[in-house]
């Protein structure tokens, strides 16, 4: 007995003092394996007596779960350690500043939309859409352009059947509200439009346009100007002056094209790039909404009038910030949009 104590005793020390799971692994073999010490002391016990078996047999077997414990326990102090050491070799240092990532923006398109719409929803203005795929009805006829019009045929707008077309102006909108809404009637109504324009530094087949529309009783051109003035002002700046010059449109008599002063160089610059030595800007069409088209909302005529205005946002847009390509707007280069996001 007194040698598988010593037996134990020497395992338990060269165990502890083991430096690595190969050294923990080779004392598995010597003490335990099938040549083992251990082992080899019990394959010993048949050459005692019977009385002495039973004892004898505890005692080693005791002794031998004792070592199978010890070497367990180094092993798993290895494990530990070395997941420990992984775990300092992989650690993310939460503390340090993440890179940065861009946060996105409206487009500059939605930006002048909600510009424009909130300077008019200030004037208690509400806002509108309609479909972009419309009618010839809504589109053409019910706003009194003739049959005969330029703007009907295959060369300007672009047509899905011969009654259903891609919306070439916001006006179908006016069209939809005076059906659908008696007055008075006070909205704007932004949305995209479409026609068979060749893509220059001017032209889109794709742009926007803000459409305007009040109806009550005694509504005068009067109104129609001070509304567009005050409109000008707050878009452009409080110094801008407005001129209106004779026009036509179908839908609207008397019509007009309203100018604003240069508010880059006040006239003075003869050779600005914004109003060309001129002194006046383009800005919008308007005018006083036609009889005929009022009549398709069936508003009695001698009751009540209204006015009309549209305008192309991509237009307002490049005139405020200085830009001379519409294209710019459609190219998504990051180069043209830092310019203004940063």
């Amino acid at each position: 007995m007194k040698k598988a104590e010593e037996i134990f005793a020497e395992a338990k020390g060269l165990i502890e003092r083991a430096a690595d799971p190969a050294a923990i692994e080779e004392l598995r073999i010597r003490y335990l394996g099938k040549k083992g010490e251990v082992t080899q002391i019990l394959k010993g016990m048949g050459q005692l007596a019977p009385e002495e078996r039973k004892e004898f047999g505890m005692k080693v077997n005791r002794i031998k779960a004792d070592v199978e414990g010890l070497i367990e326990d180094k092993k798993r102090g290895f494990e530990q350690a070395g997941r420990s050491l992984r775990l300092a070799a992989e650690k993310i240092d939460v503390t340090e500043p993440g890179r940065d990532v861009p946060a996105g923006t409206k487009h500059m398109i939605t930006i002048t939309i909600d510009e424009i719409s909130g300077i008019f929803m200030n004037m208690g203005y509400s806002v509108t859409e309609g479909p972009e795929v419309e009618t010839v009805f809504h589109n053409f006829d019910a706003l009194n352009a003739a049959p005969n019009h330029p703007s009907r045929e295959l060369t300007d707008t672009f047509y899905i059947t011969e009654n259903t077309l891609l919306r070439t102006q916001t006006s179908p909108v006016q069209v939809r509200t005076l059906l659908s809404q008696a007055p008075p009637v006070k909205v704007v109504s932004p949305g995209r439009c479409f026609r068979t324009d060749t893509p220059d530094a001017t032209h889109s087949p794709m742009f926007h346009q803000i459409e305007g529309l009040l109806v009550d009783e005694g509504v005068r051109m009067t109104d129609l100007k001070g509304t567009l003035d005050l409109f000008a002002k707050r878009m452009f700046g409080e110094g801008v002056r407005t001129k209106f010059r004779p026009h036509f449109f179908p839908f609207t008599e008397p019509s007009a094209e309203m100018d604003m002063s240069c508010f880059v160089c006040g006239g003075e610059d003869p050779s600005c790039r914004v109003c060309k030595g001129s002194g006046w800007i383009e800005i919008l069409g308007c005018g006083m909404v036609h009889p005929n088209v009022l009549k398709v909302g069936g508003i009695d005529t001698e009751r009540y009038t209204g006015f009309a205005f549209g305008m192309g946002v991509e237009r307002i847009a490049m005139l405020k910030h200085g830009i001379d390509d519409i294209r710019l707007f459609y190219e998504n280069d990051l180069r043209f949009v830092q310019q203004f996001y940063g």
